[in-house]
C-alpha cells in the first residue's frame, strides 16, 4: 500500500524552518566568534556584514540602536565576538544572525578598537585639561570603586589608614572584569555621585588588555566625564593605560598610588606644622631680642638716667621763654604808646579849638568859612569865632 506523501508549499516549509530555528534555545542569545567581511552601513543606521571562519560564513545584521553602544568602528577583516539570535527571512529564503552585542576579539582587534575610541573621545574634548576637576587637599570622605575580591581594596585601605586615618571611606563593590564590568562601573560612579563624597578612587589590579577592557568602554568614559566628583584612576600597573585613565581627573600608575594621591600624609603634615611652629618661635625670639635692644638703648639715654636734670633744663627753658614773652610784650606796648602820644599831639595841633586858643579866629559868612577877602563884600554881615565867644560884625573896608 503506497503511503500518501505530504506536499508543502514554500511558505509552509519556510515557516516550519523559521519556527524550529527561532524557537531553539541554543540559537537564541548565543555567542559567535569570527572574522567580519564586507560590512555595509545604510542610511537607516543598520549595518550588514558577513561573519566567517576558515570554512563557512553567515550573514549578520546590527541594528542602528545596537550600533550606538558599540565603542569601535566595524571594519573588514576584524575578528569579533558577538552575541545574537537566529532570524529567518522568508522572502529571500535565508537566515541571519541579529546581533545584540559585539566586541573585538583578540589583541589586534582590541588595540584597534582602543585606538578608535581614544581618537573619537579625544576629538570630543573628553581628555582636555580644562575639564579636569581639581583634587581636594584635605578630603573628608573618599569613594572607592573596586572589587571586594583581590588585594586592591585592602591595599588602598591600608594606604589611606596609614597616610590619613581621619578620612572616611565609602566602598561601592564593582565587577571589574568581564562583560558585566562596564555597566557595573557606570552604576557605581552614578551611586557615588549621590553621596557626600569628596573624591573617587577607581581601582583595579593589573591584567591583560582583555581583562582591563571594561575600563575601555565608552559608557565608562562618559560616566567618568559626567561625574561632579573628581575621579582618580588607578587601574592596572604603571605600564597599563586605559580609556578611563585619559578621561579621569588624575591618572595614578597603581591603585596604591591613587590612594597616596587622594590624601595627604599625616606625618608630613605633622613635620610641616613643626616647621611652622619653629619658625614662629624663632620669629618671636627675634622680635623680643630686637625690642629688648631698643628698650636698653632708650634706658641708656640721659633722660631716663637723670630725669630731674632734663626736667630742670626744660624748666629753665620755660622761664626764659616766659621772660622773652614778657619783655617782648612790654616793649611792644611802650612802642605803641609812644606812637599814640605822637598821633594825639598831631590831632591836638590840628584841632580848631587849639588854634583859636593861640589867638587866632575864624570868620564865617552864611555858614561858610571865609578864607579870602574876595569872599565878602562891603557891608556884608560876618561872624567871628574866638577862643571864647563870638562876634557879629559888618565889613567896612576890603583890602
Amino acid at each position: 500500500m503506497e503511503i500518501e506523501k505530504r506536499i508543502f508549499s514554500v511558505s509552509e516549509i519556510t515557516f516550519y524552518i523559521k519556527m524550529i530555528l527561532e524557537d531553539d534555545e541554543i540559537l537564541n542569545g548565543f555567542y559567535l566568534r569570527g572574522e567580519i567581511s564586507s560590512p555595509q552601513t545604510y542610511s537607516s543606521g543598520n549595518t550588514y556584514f558577513t561573519l566567517k571562519d576558515e570554512e563557512n560564513q553567515i550573514r549578520c545584521i546590527l541594528f542602528g540602536r545596537a550600533y550606538e553602544n558599540v565603542a569601535f568602528k566595524i571594519k573588514h577583516g576584524m575578528k569579533v565576538l558577538l552575541k545574537g539570535s537566529i532570524e529567518v527571512y522568508g522572502p529571500r529564503g535565508e537566515y541571519k544572525v541579529v546581533v545584540e552585542e559585539i566586541q573585538p576579539d583578540g589583541l589586534g582587534a582590541l588595540n584597534l578598537a582602543f585606538m578608535q575610541l581614544k581618537e573619537k573621545l579625544e576629538k570630543e574634548g573628553l581628555f582636555s585639561e580644562e575639564h579636569k576637576k581639581p583634587l581636594p587637599k584635605f578630603p573628608k570622605t573618599i569613594g572607592l570603586i573596586t572589587s571586594l575580591d583581590g588585594a586592591v581594596m585592602h591595599d588602598v585601605l591600608n594606604v589611606l589608614g596609614r597616610r590619613y586615618p581621619l578620612v572616611k571611606v565609602i566602598i561601592a563593590p564593582t565587577v571589574v572584569q568581564g562583560k558585566e564590568a562596564a555597566a557595573s562601573i557606570v552604576k557605581a560612579i552614578e551611586l557615588m555621585n549621590q553621596q557626600e563624597v569628596d573624591v573617587i578612587i577607581l581601582g583595579r589590579g593589573g591584567g591583560s588588555l582583555e581583562d582591563l577592557w571594561g575600563f575601555n568602554e565608552e559608557s565608562v568614559a562618559r560616566a567618568i566625564f559626567s561625574s561632579r566628583i573628581p575621579i582618580i584612576s588607578g587601574v592596572g600597573h604603571e605600564t597599563d593605560f586605559t580609556i578611563a585613565d585619559f578621561v579621569a581627573d588624575y591618572r595614578a600608575p597603581t591603585p596604591s598610588a591613587a590612594a597616596e594621591k587622594a590624601v595627604p600624609d599625616v606625618m608630613e603634615l605633622r613635620k610641616l606644622l613643626e616647621t611652622f611652629w619653629e619658625r614662629m618661635l624663632n620669629s618671636a625670639r627675634d622680635m623680643i631680642k630686637m625690642n629688648k635692644a631698643f628698650v636698653e638703648q632708650l634706658a641708656n639715654r640721659a633722660v631716663f638716667k637723670r630725669p630731674l636734670e632734663a626736667v630742670h633744663a626744660y624748666y629753665q627753658k620755660i622761664e626764659h621763654l616766659e621772660y622773652m614773652l614778657e619783655a617782648g610784650t612790654s616793649q611792644k606796648i611802650m612802642l605803641k604808646r609812644k606812637i599814640l602820644e605822637i598821633l594825639d599831639s598831631k590831632i591836638n595841633a590840628l584841632n580848631p579849638s587849639s588854634i583859636l586858643e593861640r589867638g587866632y579866629s575864624i570868620v564865617i559868612k552864611d555858614g561858610k568859612t571865609i578864607k579870602n577877602s574876595s569872599d565878602v563884600e562891603i557891608d556884608s554881615n560876618i561872624n567871628i569865632m574866638l577862643h571864647k565867644g563870638e562876634l557879629e560884625a559888618k565889613v567896612k573896608k576890603i583890602k
